[in-house]
């Protein structure tokens, strides 16, 4: 159980996910639950629990009116705020199953989510994302109501409306109480789907409260902590450790405006723990380099030095290494350096954990030698969906952690990592033949990821069993290790290694703009002209730094061929998932045409 919590409330306590917020309500009813920031007063305002009970009371009698029977699917497309949260509970208490889709995703997935999940009620941020949707959804759609949050007062037709006359607040109303078992289905949440269509995963109110009590395990959490939540919500590491977790601690959550004012957010509101993918480091990083690169000399000279010698001094607090006299250091470095980079963070952050994807090691281990407490985590949606995650005592960064209680993990014969979990997803929506092939017949549940088992416990993920590319010459090679060392140079925004069944590697490559410039002034090379990326001497200089990056791979490993591109893959254009994972065989077949080329002559 997390440490310095008197008023903890435990999975068999909550029994459901909408049991748990009446438990919160009952324990701590005056306390701050949310904060909010309101444009009018240009305020961060801060919402109680008996304030949110009251809010999701109206919500619940807006539903029933709607004549919604238990079991069926609802729908939000909202960024991060109360209402999410209040409409959530409400439809839980109800019976109905959520459905959260992302903000940013494209008109067609979400049309196809819809209609797969036989959606009744689905309430979006505002009509712009009604008015790009329509187009993609059937004309025997089954929506009875769409909800609009924003209050433009255009012109809406049937069956949508906006969400101040539909919702009525004249009128006090009692919480409802909830009837719903704790191993009913709670919610839907598609995957992202790098590969063919979304699958809908269903997760029980079981599911997700027994991970999130888990979790606590290993995620020291207190009751005076203050989450700042940025990462979308339809995401489950968000929803279940940023959202369920800290009310089961009675933590604060606040509601980030977004990523474009994350660092004001920050700044303003200096939380003391964040959930958050390896992308959010990443930039945080690249943008602090950026700027230290233009430093005079002794303070780049100083900031190496930091770097350098508080990593070192995390491994001996860690036990992993022996006392050194440069420790003495640390407390000036600290002051000096370190302090400018955890103010980046506000200051307060006492744990950030990542998860999602793998964080690169040289991004963990800068923010680790500058005195951020980063843990990696790992887990996928089928499994609610943390499976291991580090803990402060015990960190290793390179790993994903050890399993948190009461998940068992082994590694098949074909080095495969299997899970059984009390998280175990309870199949995929209308896809028997899908939940057959990932869970066993004995309860195993089979991430499709690569891995090793170190003594220690910790879990290191190797790589993804599809996306292993085998060259002609039966060498094997996971493009996503190469990739990831060679998009941590600030030149490369993007990377794709290609060479399935070939006789050498080549990749695809989406330059940094900025950086960009800088090179092709270097090169004297006409930026604005598009034929200047297929300038032979840039595509060399750009595969002796592929040689740098890769250096410690294979020889075997090397990339003899490049295209360079200022175009990047984003949610919109199909490349990327709304998770921001690269969609590697829709860009393979977008530009198949172009890797031909590579293995022509």
């Amino acid at each position: 159980m997390s440490e310095d919590i008197t008023d903890y409330i435990s999975a068999s306590a909550a029994q459901t996910l909408y049991g748990l917020f009446r438990e919160r309500l009952n324990k701590t009813p005056d306390s701050t639950a949310y904060l909010n920031y309101c444009e009018k007063t240009q305020q961060w305002q801060t919402i109680s629990w008996s304030n949110a009970a009251q809010q999701i009371a109206y919500w619940q009698q807006a539903l029933k009116s709607e004549g919604l029977l238990p079991g069926d699917r609802v729908a939000l497309n909202l960024k991060n705020c109360p209402e999410w949260v209040f409409f959530d509970q409400a439809a839980l208490s109800l019976g109905l199953i959520t459905v959260p889709l992302y903000p940013d995703d494209r008109p067609d997935s979400l049309a196809f989510i819809l209609q797969d999940a036989d959606v009744k009620f689905l309430l979006l941020q505002n009509h712009h994302q009604w008015n790009r949707l329509k187009p993609s959804l059937s004309d025997e759609h089954q929506l009875k109501r769409v909800i609009i949050k924003s209050t433009d007062k255009l012109t809406l037709d049937a069956p949508a409306m906006y969400l101040d006359e539909w919702l009525k607040k004249d009128i006090s109303y009692p919480l409802l109480d909830w009837q719903t078992e704790t191993d009913q289905l709670a919610t839907i949440i598609y995957t992202s789907g790098t590969t063919g269509k979304p699958k809908g995963v269903m997760l029980s109110h079981y599911n997700i409260l027994s991970v999130a009590s888990a979790s606590l395990e290993h995620f020291k959490i207190k009751s005076n902590d203050l989450f700042l939540s940025f990462l979308p919500l339809s995401h489950t590491l968000e929803r279940t450790a940023g959202y369920y977790l800290p009310m089961m601690t009675g933590s604060k959550v606040a509601f980030s405006r977004g990523i474009p004012q994350l660092a004001n957010d920050l700044q303003q509101l200096k939380p003391s723990a964040l959930i958050a993918v390896p992308r959010i480091f990443e930039r945080i990083y690249q943008r602090v380099r950026s700027n230290v690169s233009s430093q005079p000399w002794y303070k780049r000279f100083l900031f190496l030095l930091t770097h350098k010698i508080g990593w070192c001094y995390f491994l001996h607090k860690q036990q992993r290494r022996q006392w050194s006299p440069s420790f003495l250091l640390m407390p000036v470095l600290d002051k000096l350096v370190a302090k400018n980079i955890q103010a980046l963070f506000g200051g307060q952050l006492r744990v950030a954990v990542s998860g999602g994807a793998a964080i690169p090691h040289h991004v963990a281990e800068f923010f680790i030698g500058m005195g951020v407490n980063l843990l990696q985590g790992y887990g996928l949606t089928e499994t609610s969906p943390v499976i291991s995650v580090n803990t402060l005592s015990d960190n290793k960064p390179y790993s994903v952690g050890q399993p948190i209680p009461t998940v068992k993990v082994k590694i098949a014969e074909n080095s495969e990592l299997l899970v059984n979990s009390p998280g175990n997803m309870l199949g995929y929506w209308n896809n028997h033949k899908a939940t057959a092939k990932t869970i066993d017949a004995e309860g195993w549940l089979h991430t499709g990821d690569q891995a090793e088992i170190a003594d220690t416990g910790h879990i290191f993920i190797t790589g993804r069993i599809k996306d292993i590319l085998v060259l002609s010459n039966g060498e094997k090679v996971s493009p996503a290790d190469m990739e990831m060392a060679i998009t941590s140079d600030e030149l490369f925004e993007q990377a794709l290694v290609v060479g399935e069944g070939k006789p050498f590697l080549s990749a695809l490559i989406v330059l940094n703009a900025e950086q960009w410039l800088l090179l092709a002034q270097k090169l004297k090379l006409d930026a604005m002209d598009k034929n200047s990326l297929q300038n032979k001497p840039l595509q060399q200089h750009v595969i002796q730094q592929f040689r740098r990056l890769l250096h410690e791979f294979p020889a075997y490993a090397k990339i003899r061929r490049v295209n360079l591109s200022l175009s990047p893959w984003t949610v919109e254009n199909g490349m990327l998932t709304p998770t921001l994972k690269i969609k590697r065989s829709k860009l393979i077949e977008e530009n198949q045409h172009i890797i031909a080329e590579f293995y022509q002559d």
